[in-house]
């Protein structure tokens, strides 16, 4: 009996450790009128939706990586999915957005290889402001 007793509680600490690390990925909310609200930070990269049409993310996504200067700038772009691969102060950026809806467009950026958290914040600031003009 003790033994199933110890046998069960290791596998509820092991399950609890393993989804708090879930809870975690979600960073915050969007300070930004089209944004869905929440940011996930997930593998490197901070993703969020935009309640915009994909072609109009894409532009904005563009008009972002212009206004830093982006160099080796490599844009991919197919029916409903495009990745614009740059390097911005040395650091390669990825921002891949994907279609969703009509009017709801999902978008992530990773900065860096391991990804920068608070340099994707940014950019997804800038993508923001360029998608409201």
């Amino acid at each position: 009996m003790a033994g199933r007793f110890l046998r069960l509680a290791l596998c509820l600490m092991v399950t609890a450790a393993l989804t708090a690390g879930c809870a975690a990925a979600v960073v915050g909310t969007a300070a930004v009128g089209t944004g869905a609200g929440t940011y996930l930070f997930i593998n490197g990269e901070l993703k969020t939706d935009y309640y915009a049409p994909f072609e109009k993310v894409w532009a904005a996504a563009e008009k972002t990586v212009a206004a830093m200067h982006g160099q080796e700038v490599v844009p991919s772009k197919a029916i409903g999915s495009g990745t614009i691969k740059a390097l911005i102060d040395g650091e390669k950026v990825t921002i891949n957005i994907l279609f969703k809806e009509k009017a709801l467009t999902t978008v992530g950026v990773r900065v860096g290889v391991l990804g920068d958290e608070p340099a994707s914040k940014m950019i997804h600031a800038k993508i923001a402001d360029n998608i409201k003009k």
